[in-house]
């Protein structure tokens, strides 16, 4: 890190609670961001066992208002809007002309909520939360497609908070707080709700979004800044575990979820990373990086990404080399110590040909060849301690 640049960093609403919550600070896409608190070991454990919560604050968050904005951002994206409707939400990609990843991303549709003699179309409105390392270069990419269709693109969070609460106990703990059931609102669901326990005058709105990136169930929650300081020191009364940036990384690897700039970027289409459940050829509709995909649907990616398994505590690191018979094949995208399942994980992208589940491959990890096999994504799924699955 140099030092001398750290006061070109942003910090989050949240900064100071997070310093006095003892977080370890770093920089991260451009933001001071806690990276542990009492440790990734424990912070892991208590998403995985308990709850955890997350200052996400330093996320994009992008609002897309206008007569059918929905039409206008299928453009963008492989995958088939129209199948959620207001208070559902999907996880997309936007894409190059060759198909190559631009960002990751979930889209949210918004209820409609027209102002007294309104056109309730032109009310319609799409929520987008983005990754902060690529949230100016989305913005002005859709800014640049949307507007010339009359969809206003704005930011939806300003100075406000972002947390996400995560774990097994993560409903019961929130539905003490705000005083609503959320039994009804299924995973990737969410709505506004009004909440009376803040310490703002009227009540606070609050979006509360059933989705995150930790394998385990959670939600997401996007309000003001004040608001969002007050609800952070009660979930801590509340005896929630506050987790970094290093925690963050070992659930959603775990998962096998994606980081963007690592597991996928311009450089991987959607077939090669293993997200090609996003894209719905069979729309009639077209959309940026189309035809590139549908030609490698024809002839097949030559590589793809793959989970491995490592033998013994030695652990792969982003960009160490894959090898099969003594030669180089591929890389580490992502890899870590699994604290769920006690053995060393990894994401690769190797050979199409060597992408099969149980195929023996070896990681070069300082010096030595370490072996590693093939296996099955994700690593681990809630209320599961077993390995991942080899045949």
């Amino acid at each position: 890190m140099d030092l001398q640049h750290t006061s070109d960093l942003q910090h989050t609403p949240l900064h100071e609670l997070c310093v006095e919550a003892k977080g370890r600070m770093v920089p991260f896409a451009g933001w001071q961001m806690p990276v542990q608190f009492s440790g990734l070991i424990d912070e892991h454990q208590a998403v995985r066992q308990h709850a955890g919560m997350f200052d996400i604050s330093h996320m994009g968050v992008l609002r897309l208002e206008g007569n059918n904005p929905k039409d206008a951002l299928q453009k963008l994206v492989p995958s088939d809007l129209h199948r959620i409707g207001p208070g559902e939400a999907c996880y997309t990609v936007l894409l190059n002309e060759s198909g190559g990843i631009i960002d990751d991303l979930i889209i949210y549709d918004l209820e409609s909520t027209p102002t007294a003699g309104a056109d309730p179309i032109a009310s319609e409105a799409l929520l987008l939360v983005i990754n902060a390392a690529c949230a100016d270069n989305d913005t002005s990419w859709l800014r640049k497609h949307l507007e010339p269709d009359g969809i206003k693109v704005s930011d939806a969070k300003g100075d406000g908070v972002l947390i996400a609460l995560q774990g097994p106990e993560a409903s019961t703990i929130l539905e003490g707080l705000i005083g609503h059931s959320l039994a009804s609102l299924p995973r990737f669901g969410h709505r506004y709700l009004q909440l009376n326990n803040l310490n703002s005058e009227p009540a606070e709105e609050v979006f509360i979004a059933r989705t995150g990136y930790t394998g385990e169930n959670g939600y997401e929650l996007l309000l003001r800044a004040d608001a969002g300081r007050a609800l952070w020191r009660q979930l801590l009364e509340a005896g929630v575990t506050p987790c970094g940036l290093g925690a963050r990384d070992t659930l959603r690897l775990e998962a096998a979820m994606h980081l963007y700039g690592q597991d996928m970027d311009v450089t991987t289409t959607p077939f090669e990373a293993g997200l090609g459940w996003l894209v719905h050829l069979e729309m009639p509709a077209p959309f940026i990086g189309r035809a590139a995909l549908e030609q490698q649907l024809t002839t097949g990616p030559n590589r793809r990404l793959i989970g491995l398994k490592l033998q013994g505590r030695a652990i792969a690191r982003h960009g160490y080399p894959v090898l099969n018979n003594g030669a180089v094949v591929g890389e580490i995208t992502s890899g870590t110590w699994s604290p769920s399942l006690s053995e060393a994980i990894a994401l690769a992208y190797v050979p199409t040909e060597l992408s099969k589940i149980g195929q023996e491959l070896k990681v070069e990890i300082r010096g030595q060849n370490q072996p590693a096999t093939v296996v099955k994504r994700p690593f681990y799924r809630p209320g599961s301690r077993t390995q991942s699955e080899t045949k």
